[in-house]
């Protein structure tokens, strides 16, 4: 893993048997824990080395100008960074004065394991110092699911060869030293010394500190608790100044006798409250967890961690790397949005800075459709969020002179950050993502109260931005131009597909949802007139198709583009947006990553099958995958269309995007997105679920077209559907669905229907997979994996 062999594969944690300083930022990035609110690196506990330091809040940042040569109407003033907020994580060592720093003296053992079973990161070293002694490091640590302002270590030293005196340091750091920034230079500015101090405090073993951004104006606050048990002779210190609060522990220890701190840290931040408020919530959520102790605090996450499992896990035959990486990934996707609490999920989690820590809409798109049917609770957390940025969003559709409201490309508190506005402000397909993320999470849960709330608020808010920002020409099609799709390799086009389909369904469940609850859309202004308005742009939307192709296009003309020149592109080119101006990109049929294709995954009712087959080996040759958001979208088509092998391949390319650092920058944290990717396509792909809001206002049932490549043997998952918990097993020849939980429960296998009960599992055959020839991809960029040579070969299952 991570391209080390020091990584081991195990189905239920990530174990890394010796340290490499090699991979030291990746590692930081897959150890890290993190519940949504408070997200910590995987540094080691004595602070040095480091790839790069973090400890993280959601939603606390720190804003920076976004100057251009050419001042425009419209574009953003101010960019949002997310800040290293105060680092409750370090214990630094002494053995016999030397500091322990692995660079130095000799480390003989060394080895790291996450369990996503027990959500704790435990390590254990042995080191000899410069000075020739030995001693032997364990530590535990866990960022809290159920106590959503804490964490806690439990770190231990204990000497190997004979009597050691050792000093541990317990500290807060703010304002941490980070890594030379190699970036804009305005990011670096806003990230360098973010936290302006207000308060410090130490006294026993308690400790504080309370600092505050400049410009974003959000008050921080981090106290510490400790448990210390060692010899007789062990004593202590409390000290702090403005960006350090100290516990210094000293201790003579022999073998045997080890000291043993227990560390509870807890956060909290506000851009209201008052010092004395903050300093307080922290200072009460730290006694909280000191109350329940270590071993609770363990109890409850295994506990947390458990009812996790058994409505989400999948399980993988054939493959022991995909095995491992799926847990992986729904484990990290958990922690990205579990206890977020109405706040944005961000494209890295709390893993690392990458994308100053924005939002997009991976989201919605991503993240949000695997949460919805493993862990609903955090999908409502989530949307909440973009609820609470309705008010800055129809702020942005009146200064775009739009109605209703016009959802940021890439934000951290609501507001766009994006200064390219082809890619960001003409992105406007992020609010159909949304509203449909509000349709799906209700379809899944069916939490009425949210549909009739916050759900309803978002569906008539983006609804009238697509009636205001579309048209309908002299034929009557509706049209919407001028916009950017999930492509980024395209630009400000005519009826980007996916845009056009996302949006007709947005308009659809606007007036299907106004007209279940009319005292609702009473209050927010939909009468009749603007209904019926809605549903005729949805019914008359165009889509753009080339006749004699036979293919649906991205946008209109876009099959009429030249084609990119794919043979004279060096593979050290890509990703092209590296190496060519976007002007170059426009221009051209090349895709960053899939577009119309994620149109058919999003939509599947609205393309036959043989459109699906043709329109996939279309784009297929034209899709670079520059981007972590396509393999899994490729799975999906790919294992509808028949083409397993390639389907397989895809699976793995997003599985190990992180594991394997395909990007070459997990270092600056996880792949959110692709990691949700994982699930996907295992579970739309292999599994062939889906469920879509019909036209006429009912929901679809839920509908499975399972098919197996031959490198598995079996694929099993559950997801839970209105308080459902259903199993769904696969196997080479025939698929099996067990109801663990709920009442019967409506299904489709293959456009057959079935009822399932708890007491009746059914068991349905899987029918022969369609014969196509497979579809190429550009030169050089076919999916690792993929056996080379047989492009035009035919798949065939029995």
């Amino acid at each position: 893993m991570i391209t080390h062999p020091s990584f081991t594969v195990e189905p239920w944690c990530l174990r890394e048997t010796e340290l490499n300083l090699d991979v030291l930022a990746q590692s930081e990035s897959v150890f890290a824990l993190s519940n949504g609110h408070i997200g910590w690196r995987g540094n080691l506990d004595e602070g040095e080395p480091h790839g790069l330091p973090g400890a993280y809040l959601n939603g606390v940042h720190e804003r920076h100008p976004l100057p251009y040569a050419e001042a425009g109407y419209g574009y953003p003033e101010s960019g949002q960074t997310m800040i290293n907020v105060t680092d409750g994580k370090v214990i630094r060592l002494l053995v016999d004065d030397h500091p322990c720093d692995l660079r130095y003296g000799r480390l003989r053992a060394h080895e790291r394991v996450l369990d996503f079973r027990s959500g704790v990161l435990s390590r254990s070293a042995r080191w000899t110092s410069p000075g020739g002694r030995t001693v032997r490091i364990t530590s535990r640590r866990l960022v809290s699911f159920t106590q959503r302002a804490v964490a806690a270590i439990v770190y231990e030293v204990e000497p190997v060869d004979g009597p050691t005196t050792v000093a541990v340091q317990s500290e807060l750091v703010a304002n941490e030293q980070l890594p030379r920034f190699e970036g804009d230079p305005r990011v670096a500015a806003a990230t360098e010394s973010p936290l302006v101090p207000e308060e410090h405090f130490a006294q026993e073993t308690r400790l504080r500190l309370v600092h505050r951004t400049e410009h974003s104006a959000l008050r921080v606050g981090a106290a510490a608790d400790h448990l210390v048990d060692g010899p007789e002779s062990t004593s202590w210190t409390a000290q702090s100044e403005p960006d350090v609060s100290r516990l210094t522990v000293t201790a003579d220890l022999v073998p045997g006798q080890p000291l043993r701190l227990v560390k509870f840290v807890a956060y909290g931040w506000s851009g209201e409250r008052s010092l004395p408020a903050v300093h307080d919530q922290v200072d009460g959520a730290v006694a909280a967890a000191v109350s329940t102790g270590w071993e609770g605090l363990v109890a409850a996450q295994r506990a947390y961690l458990d009812r996790f499992w058994a409505g989400a896990d999948v399980e993988v035959e054939g493959d022991a790397q995909i095995q491992q990486a799926v847990r992986f990934a729904l484990f990290h996707v958990l922690q990205a949005a579990a206890r977020g609490e109405n706040r944005a999920i961000p494209a890295k989690g709390l893993t690392g800075t990458g994308y100053d820590g924005h939002s997009f809409w991976d989201t919605e798109s991503y993240v949000l459709p695997v949460l919805s049917y493993t862990a609903p609770a955090a999908v409502a957390s989530a949307l909440r969020s973009r609820h609470r940025m309705l008010p800055a969003a129809r702020e942005r559709a009146r200064q775009l002179g739009l109605a209703g409201a016009a959802f940021p490309w890439r934000t951290i508190d609501g507001a766009e950050c994006s200064a390219y506005w082809p890619a960001g402000t003409a992105a406007f397909h992020v609010n159909a993502d949304i509203a449909l993320a509000a349709v799906r999470y209700v379809l899944a849960t069916g939490d009425e109260d949210f549909e009739r709330g916050e759900g309803l608020d978002l569906l008539v808010d983006t609804a009238r931005l697509w009636r205001s920002l579309g048209h309908h020409d002299a034929e009557g099609v509706f049209h919407i131009d001028g916009v950017t799709g999930p492509d980024e390799y395209s630009a400000i086009a005519r009826d980007n597909l996916y845009t056009n389909l996302m949006a007709r369904q947005n308009l659809l469940a606007a007036a299907n949802v106004a007209t279940r609850h009319p005292e609702r859309a009473e209050e927010l202004g939909v009468d009749e007139e603007e209904a019926a308005a809605w549903r005729d742009a949805a019914a008359r939307m165009a889509m753009p198709y080339n006749e004699s192709l036979g293919v649906h296009e991205q946008s209109a003309g876009f099959t009429t583009f030249q084609h990119w020149d794919f043979e004279a592109t060096p593979p050290e080119n890509y990703p092209l947006l590296l190496h060519y101006p976007y002007f170059d990109l426009y221009r051209r049929q090349v895709l960053k990553q899939a577009d119309l294709v994620m149109a058919m995954m999003e939509c599947p009712h609205l393309f036959s099958d043989e459109q699906k087959a043709r329109n996939f080996a279309y784009y297929e040759p034209l899709t670079v995958r520059d981007s972590s958001l396509s393999a899994c979208c490729q799975a999906v088509l790919a294992a509808e269309t028949g083409h397993l092998r390639l389907a397989y391949a895809y699976l793995s390319e997003a599985a190990l995007m992180d594991l394997d650092d395909l990007e070459h920058n997990t270092r600056d944290g996880l792949h959110i997105a692709s990691l949700a990717g994982t699930w996907i396509a295992l579970v739309a792909g292999f599994g062939g679920m889906r469920r879509y809001f019909g036209d006429e206002g009912k929901p679809g049932v839920l509908s499975f077209a399972p098919r197996l490549p031959e490198a598995l043997s079996r694929v099993a998952f559950t997801v839970l559907v209105r308080g459902r918990r259903l199993k769904v097993d696969i196997g080479p020849s025939h698929a099996r669905y067990r109801l663990l939980e709920g009442e019967p429960m409506e299904l489709a296998h293959h456009g057959e229907p079935m009822t399932v009960t708890v007491d009746a599992p059914v068991d349905c055959p899987l029918p022969p997979t369609p014969t196509r020839p497979e579809p190429q991809q550009p030169p050089g960029r076919r999916p690792e994996g993929l056996p080379a040579g047989d492009e035009h070969r035919a798949e065939t299952q029995e």
